[in-house]
């Protein structure tokens, strides 16, 4: 502990000789001694440190009675990270492939390596560890095209209208769409627009992955003042469309799971809680029938819809349509 600490204010101490002698002052081992009350061997060390570790231009000048940097443009980089930061850097390269189906992906990487050359010498990072001690698992993703990609946001950034060809959820050929892009949204990596369908006369969402032949036209527009992507979609479950009103969605888990539903925050209005049985009771506010049906089935048999009646009887037919695949 005493180690670290030392070591830390040490590195103070250097980030401090650095700046009085960028300043021109000319700071000499005497007024370095008396500024930092320390003794004049612990100085000396320090100087040396600066020579060796980050192989400062560091030069004595007897005329000035001081020392200076006979490259004006050195300085230290003073950053300074703890174990446990260095351990949240380290881990952000292997996160980064959650994007890998997008050019964010060598975008963000860049940045990444352009923020680890900033960081001083004296912090190492081992990342080999990570690839056998820890281990990401992501949802198999779609690719969308790098130009899909750019030019939606271009479009979006300009204000101008796209022209593209759509392949549907339940299409097997691609249709052509006019629309102007409101917003963009990435659901568990997934990619999707909101946007106003020239072909539908609504705000609808398609899948950046569902593109091709993708171009900008001259036209212009103007996103409606009272636009607001909460409106459409469900930032806590789902990106399906609708402007239908929420509903109150009640649930039943089985006792068997009921650590893993009460350990998670499902929805940010959501009201849990565990019975005496051991059943967990959740529910909240949603107009995501779709998300929601699909995220209930994968429950299987553990959960049971309490409300609302519609839902419920999605989750029989699905059930019925599952069960003649099997017969």
């Amino acid at each position: 502990m005493n180690h670290t600490r030392e070591e830390k204010v040490k590195q103070l101490r250097i980030i401090e000789i650095d700046r009085m002698i960028r300043s021109g002052s000319y700071p000499n081992a005497s007024r370095l001694k008396a500024h930092f009350e320390v003794s004049r061997a612990t100085i000396m060390r320090d100087i040396e440190f600066l020579r060796d570790r980050y192989n400062a231009p560091l030069e004595y000048d007897p005329m000035q009675n001081g020392y200076y940097y006979t490259d004006p443009t050195f300085f230290v980089q003073s950053v300074m990270l703890s174990e446990a930061e260095v351990f949240s850097v380290s881990v952000i390269q292997p996160l980064l492939e959650q994007y890998k189906n997008t050019p964010l992906e060598a975008a963000m990487k860049n940045i990444f390596s352009k923020l680890t050359d900033m960081l001083p010498k004296e912090v190492s990072m081992d990342t080999t560890f990570i690839g056998k001690d820890i281990t990401f698992i992501s949802d198999p993703l779609p690719k969308i095209e790098d130009e899909t990609f750019t030019t939606v946001f271009k479009a979006m950034r300009t204000k101008q209208t796209i022209s593209f060809a759509y392949r549907a959820l339940n299409r097997s050929e691609y249709s052509q769409h006019r629309a102007n892009p409101y917003h963009v949204l990435c659901q568990k990596g997934n990619w999707y627009m909101l946007a106003y369908d020239y072909n539908r006369n609504k705000i609808t969402t398609f899948s950046l992955a569902r593109f091709k032949d993708i171009s900008i036209e001259e036209n212009t527009f103007s996103i409606p003042k009272d636009f607001t992507p909460r409106n459409y979609i469900d930032s806590s479950f789902g990106v399906w469309t609708t402007e239908a009103e929420p509903v109150k969605i009640e649930l039943l888990f089985a006792k068997e799971i009921n650590t893993y539903i009460l350990e998670r925050n499902w929805h940010e209005t959501q009201e849990l809680r565990q019975n005496e049985d051991g059943t967990v009771y959740l529910s909240f506010m949603s107009n995501q029938m779709q998300e929601t049906l699909h995220w209930v089935m994968h429950f299987g048999s553990a959960v049971k819809v309490l409300n609302p009646p519609g839902l419920a009887e999605d989750v029989r037919k699905e059930a019925e349509k599952i069960l003649k695949n099997f017969q």
